[in-house]
């Protein structure tokens, strides 16, 4: 990482208290599981994977974020069960829907256009919104096990996105560093939709 870039992602944060029963069952997993990855980063649903930004920039990437609009307020968001990428990845599953699509692929078209990003999907694979529980440093044994323990476990809650979240690397941990509101009231902004 070049001096002064610093690394970011975009995402949807869940609200309390579904944000802290996630955070128990992430805590809980890297207990049990032995993996920590996953606990690196808050509960989400990641709508642009990370990327690298000058940090004395950082109002720019600030502003244009804050110049996107999205064509509703709300966003309904719906968790159901887990499932898995084999032979690393265990997450809750979000059902898919067609405007949590829209937000990602038009808000990955202002970030493109307007910020010169272009790595929103992982390797140019399709979006598929999920809530990491654990991954990278998930032993191949252990995600047998765990995937075992949870596959037919329910978990099934709603959620009302009003806003997403750009998140911020500290050196250790992502943290959610600012909010920006679904639907923008910036005269200058962008309209999708």
């Amino acid at each position: 990482m070049a001096t002064g870039e610093q690394k970011y992602f975009i995402a949807i944060v869940p609200p309390e208290p579904l944000y802290e029963e996630i955070t128990a069952l992430k805590e809980k997993i890297a207990v049990d599981y032995h993996t920590k990855g996953a606990m690196r980063s808050p509960p989400h649903i990641t709508l642009h994977m990370p990327f690298e930004w000058n940090e004395a920039k950082e109002e720019k990437l600030m502003a244009k974020l804050r110049d996107f609009s999205f064509m509703s307020e709300v966003l309904t968001i719906s968790l159901n069960g887990f499932n898995s990428f084999p032979p690393r990845v265990v997450f809750i599953d979000v059902v898919d829907n067609q405007p949590l699509r829209d937000l990602q692929l038009q808000l990955f078209r202002h970030c493109k256009t307007n910020l010169n990003l272009f790595n929103a999907n992982y390797r140019d694979k399709p979006f598929h919104p999920h809530i990491t529980l654990a991954f990278r440093d998930l032993k191949k044994d252990m995600f047998h096990a765990l995937w075992n323990n949870i596959k037919s476990e329910r978990f099934e809650h709603t959620f009302h996105a009003r806003e997403y979240h750009l998140l911020k690397h500290d050196g250790t941990k992502w943290n959610s560093y600012h909010q920006f509101p679904l639907k923008s009231n910036a005269k200058s902004g962008t309209t999708f939709g």
